[in-house]
């Protein structure tokens, strides 16, 4: 078995066909029926599960998987390491809800680049529950993303509490007269977003059950809708105070218990980390400390 080995086995796996993963990894569908053959016999399990339509990996297919990611993780680290054994440099790509992008991604890049230039930062935008997938699978090497997590897979940081807030326009002065129109409008994200969990928990808890959800795809957009008087949102204290503090917008606070979210830094556990992961690591652990 060699690292091609498992390449040609994800490619199957990826293509649910020997044809098509002979064709992708350009080499003929006698090699890559030899070499899922030779896998297999090394394990002592089928892999897959051959119909006369599509392969799809078994039980066993599925263990191995698990650990090709991680195999192909590994062996690109190594090559990082070795090319540039004597500085920091790389890619990091790190994840964070698009509040975090708004409000700390600036501060963050200006930061750390100004201590590892050689290090390229990507960010990436997306619902928590993606972020935490995406990190899991090796797409993110971490994410920042609101806690309580409890995964066996993931190590974490805590980053900072943000005190979240109801929202509405400047025309509505009165909690309790928004909470009285029927049906009540709340401007939010999409189904997986942690602030839109949050206001439906809060709304459920004051026995509100009878609401019109507004979905909109951008920060900037749910500001403007709420500012237009089209429903309420819930966002953190901060990015409204430091963002948008000239819009014509009113906050009301919320209790301790569904008002404070806390942030964490999430990455893989029981891995080798880059020196660029471990430096991006390193920088927050020393501001807790600090």
């Amino acid at each position: 078995m060699n690292t091609n080995d498992l390449k040609i086995f994800e490619a199957v796996a990826f293509y649910g066909s020997f044809t098509k993963a002979a064709e992708a990894m350009f080499t003929v569908q006698s090699n890559v029926t030899a070499r899922i053959k030779s896998l297999e016999d090394e394990f002592g399990a089928d892999l897959f599960t051959r119909s006369s339509r599509k392969v799809t990996l078994t039980t066993a297919g599925e263990t191995l998987m698990h650990y090709c990611k991680q195999i192909g993780h590994l062996v690109e680290e190594a090559k990082k390491e070795i090319k540039k054994a004597n500085q920091i440099s790389g890619q990091l790509k790190i994840g964070c809800i698009e509040t975090t992008m708004a409000l700390k991604v600036p501060d963050i890049l200006n930061r750390f680049t100004d201590a590892y230039p050689d290090i390229e930062l990507e960010f990436k935008s997306e619902m928590r529950h993606g972020l935490i997938n995406d990190v899991i699978n090796y797409k993110l090497d971490a994410a920042f993303v609101s806690g309580p997590i409890n995964s066996p897979e993931l190590e974490q940081i805590h980053i900072k509490e943000e005190q979240l807030v109801i929202f509405s326009s400047a025309q509505k002065t009165k909690l309790t007269e928004i909470l009285a129109v029927q049906p009540l409008k709340i401007i939010v994200f999409d189904q997986g977003c942690i602030f839109r969990a949050r206001l439906e928990a809060w709304l459920s808890a004051k026995g509100i059950i009878n609401y019109k959800s507004m979905v909109v795809n951008s920060l900037e957009g749910i500001i403007n809708f709420v500012e237009a008087g089209l429903g309420i949102s819930i966002l953190p204290a901060e990015l409204i105070s430091q963002h948008y503090a000239g819009r014509k917008l009113n906050t009301f606070v919320m209790s301790k218990e569904l008002g404070t979210m806390t942030t964490l830094l999430v990455f893989r556990k029981n891995i080798p980390q880059s020196r660029a992961l471990r430096a991006f690591i390193d920088l927050y652990k020393a501001e807790l400390i600090s």
